[in-house]
């Protein structure tokens, strides 16, 4: 099992950026591909960004291909979310995540307590 504790979130201005970690404890974080999603007001969550278990791999959603960019160090157990040109509609709560299967049909087995975004225009 691994526990996911997210940081990094805040108020930004639209254009601005913000990097998001996510901190694991538990066994074997380099055995897990892990991602990122998030959740708007009156909205289903969505898929962001994932990463292989050796960081070799990464997806992204269409959204936000060439503005965020994932990221992870197994040594310190850590996985990033750089965000850059920012938008108002990346407004959510960002959540991290981590899965046993594939970084490609990323699904996931466990939930980090997710960290706010607000982009203001």
């Amino acid at each position: 099992q691994v526990q996911l504790v997210e940081s990094g979130g805040g108020l930004v201005q639209a254009g601005g950026s913000l990097r998001l970690s996510c901190a694991a404890s538990g066994r074997s974080f380099s055995s897990y591909a892990m991602g990122w999603f998030r959740q708007a007001p009156g909205k289903e969550r969505q898929f962001v960004a994932s990463i292989s278990r050796g960081g070799g791999n990464t997806y992204y959603a269409d959204s936000v291909k060439g503005r965020f960019t994932i990221s992870r160090d197994n040594a310190p157990n850590t996985v990033y979310l750089q965000m850059d040109s920012l938008k108002p509609e990346d407004t959510a709560v960002y959540y991290c995540a981590a899965s046993t299967g594939s970084s490609y049909s990323f699904l996931p087995a466990y939930w980090g307590q997710g960290t706010q975004v607000t982009v203001s225009s």
